[in-house]
Parts: structure tokens; C-alpha cells; sequence
């Protein structure tokens, strides 16, 4: 069914009833070309990644880096989250000491982040 429109006016070359217009010699052809079976790939899925602005930057980034690539990714990252744990520990004592609501003790423990960040700690 081909539609253009011209200057004098829309022109169409379906002529019949639309009963009839998927019927017979135009479904037969319609049906060859249609694939009977398509394949679909696996969607590619990027990892998430919590990527550092301050990467490669502070103080303590290059003693960092080095670190990482004696012992390894896996063992310093099992290391890190070991530090980071004990480190929210102490925070958390501090705020029960000086009687800091969870609020403040979370405000306390972002900021950490942020300092270690800026220090090259996550580098």
C-alpha cells in the first residue's frame, strides 16, 4: 500500500474494502517475508561503579596505589573494608560518648568519607 502526497492531493494505491486488504496474495507475501524466528542477544549490562573524583589525588594516593598492586585488589579491598568498619566503630562510640543523635553520627561518618576521598585514602 504506497501513499504520496502530491501538490493536487493525497494519493493511495489501496483500493478495496479493509476486509479484503490482508487477504490473499498480499498476506501470503506479507507472511514470506516476516523471520520465523528471531534471536535477541543478552542485554550488556555495565557494572556499576562508584568512581572517586579525587582518584589518584591526596597526600596518601600514591602509598595507596602501590599497596593495592603488592597485595593484590581482592586482599586490599577485603583490607579497606576491614579499616573503613573499625573506623565507623570509633565514630560510633564518639557520638554515644558525647550523646550525638544517629543523624549527627551519620553526618560524621559521610564527612569521613569525604576527608578520606580528599586525603587519597579511596584512591
Amino acid at each position: 500500500m504506497a501513499t504520496s502526497i502530491s501538490a493536487t492531493g493525497l494519493r493511495s494505491s489501496f483500493h478495496g474494502s479493509w476486509g479484503t486488504s490482508i487477504v490473499g496474495e498480499d498476506f501470503n507475501m506479507l507472511a514470506k517475508t516476516v523471520p520465523t524466528q528471531v534471536r535477541v542477544g543478552k542485554p550488556v549490562r555495565s557494572q556499576p561503579m562508584m568512581k572517586n573524583v579525587n582518584e589518584g589525588k591526596g597526600i596518601f594516593a600514591p602509598i595507596v596505589v602501590v599497596t593495592r598492586q603488592i597485595i593484590g585488589k581482592k586482599r586490599f579491598n577485603q583490607l579497606r573494608g576491614k579499616a573503613i568498619a573499625l573506623h565507623s566503630q570509633v565514630i560510633t562510640e564518639f557520638c554515644k560518648s558525647i550523646g550525638a543523635d544517629p543523624k549527627q553520627r551519620q553526618g560524621l561518618i559521610r564527612l569521613a568519607k569525604k576527608n578520606g576521598e580528599r586525603l587519597g585514602f579511596l584512591a
